[in-house]
């Protein structure tokens, strides 16, 4: 059962199903623990949360014990604790300090944190979509801690966050774009040993390259509240009111207005707005313009349908005149030739989705097998890494759904990506 609580009413032994306040509220990682120790049980007294929802099926229920001896007291050591809101600050600094942290993480340990980092993250570009529906001018104070979270889980580990945001269904099509693309811009700049500054600014223009969607009507009723549905003269208005809205904000990178310019910008000159061609479009612009089409190949409108990721990649490579060939050759490499997310057939039959790269060879990733098309049945879902299994275990190519008594793809990819890494949904 379920129960809100007070903060003053948590006790030892209680389970925290959810805590009420935003994530600088309280220094935890897991979003639900037991309360097992003194230590979570001063934390969580001396946070700024509102409250707690505790689950009674897991842990103790309230009751009217007395509180627990106050933490100027001696512990067991004989020496005094640290009062609460010194112990709450510390572990805050603590939880900063590891998120900063730059050591690299396998992608089952990484996966968890992206999802909180997502979910943060979302808040946070709501609430500047929305400031521009309003009219407001932009603040990149208020998003630049989104960019740091997603940098940072990048270089931990490079596959978890970009993974997470072509499996996940549950985030909202507007914020998931612009996260995917910051990421696969971060991930992109970092393949091509760019600076730090380049790196972060390459992360920034990727949450902003269609900021100026929320200055086009808002009333045209389009499919999947998608503006890519609507008439292509509406569409292609959002790259000029985009790059106006940033231009008010002061401390707006110089390198961010360009790419969201110029995002659309084709090498052969073929573009919008301004039909610039090779050298004249910037380095970010023609970064943007590869990361952007990627994530806009995966997504379904109402004329065309998603596309594989590895299929993606390979229609890519197709778009005679469209890309830097350098440029869209690194970016391949920070994917991978099969993306996480991406339906593969092996040789023996199986039918597999890659969830995490081999970094030492793009064609051998680890994939999580759930179908065989020889018994034409599902199977016991398994994890296999292809560059430690015989020729049997190869990839002969990507995998075509349609005939397959499976899920719809999307529901599919979502399913065994949080099944791998047992997330719930």
């Amino acid at each position: 059962m379920l129960k809100h609580i007070t903060i003053s009413d948590v006790e030892m032994g209680m389970f925290v199903h959810k805590m009420e306040g935003n994530w600088f509220s309280h220094p935890f990682w897991k979003a639900k623990f037991l309360i097992d120790d003194e230590v979570k049980l001063l934390t969580l007294r001396s946070s700024n949360l509102r409250g707690v929802v505790i689950d009674t099926a897991k842990g103790k229920d309230l009751t009217t014990a007395p509180d627990i001896k106050p933490a100027s007291q001696p512990n067991i050591s004989g020496q005094a604790a640290p009062a609460p809101g010194a112990l709450a600050t510390k572990l805050r600094n603590r939880r900063v300090n590891r998120l900063e942290a730059h050591e690299p993480t396998s992608t089952q340990q990484e996966v968890a944190t992206a999802m909180a980092v997502a979910e943060r993250a979302q808040t946070s570009l709501g609430d500047a979509f929305i400031a521009a529906r309003l009219g407001k001018a932009i603040n990149v104070r208020q998003v630049q801690p989104v960019v740091v979270d997603i940098l940072h889980s990048i270089r931990r580990n490079p596959q978890a966050f970009g993974g997470l945001m072509r499996c996940k269904l549950k985030n909202e099509s507007a914020y998931r774009h612009a996260l995917a693309v910051s990421a696969l811009m971060v991930s992109l700049a970092r393949q091509m040993k760019c600076t730090q500054t380049e790196i972060h600014e390459a992360g920034l223009a990727g949450l902003m390259l269609d900021i100026g969607t929320n200055y086009l009507p808002q009333n045209l009723n389009l499919p999947g509240d998608d503006f890519r549905n609507a008439d292509p003269k509406i569409w292609k208005q959002h790259v000029i009111l985009g790059h106006r809205a940033l231009e008010n904000d002061a401390g707006m990178p110089a390198s961010v207005l360009s790419a969201c310019l110029e995002h659309h910008e084709r090498i052969d000159g073929r573009g919008y707005p301004n039909g610039l061609a090779d050298s004249q479009i910037s380095k970010i612009g023609r970064m943007a313009a590869i990361c952007d089409t990627f994530d806009f190949l995966l997504t379904r409108t109402n004329t065309t349908e998603a596309l594989d990721p590895a299929v993606a990649v390979e229609r890519m490579r197709e778009m005679e005149g469209a890309f830097d060939q350098e440029i869209l050759r690194c970016f391949i490499e920070s994917v991978g030739i099969y993306p996480v997310g991406s339906f593969v057939e092996l040789h023996s039959g199986k039918i597999a989705m890659v969830i995490d790269e081999d970094p030492k060879d793009s064609s051998k990733p680890i994939v999580q097998a759930f179908y065989s098309r020889i018994s034409r049945e599902r199977i016991l879902p398994h994890r296999i890494d292809l560059a430690r299994c015989d020729d049997a275990e190869t990839i002969v190519g990507s995998a075509d759904l349609s005939e397959l008594d499976v899920p719809d793809v999307a529901q599919l990819r979502e399913l065994v990506f949080l099944t791998a890494y047992q997330l719930e949904r």
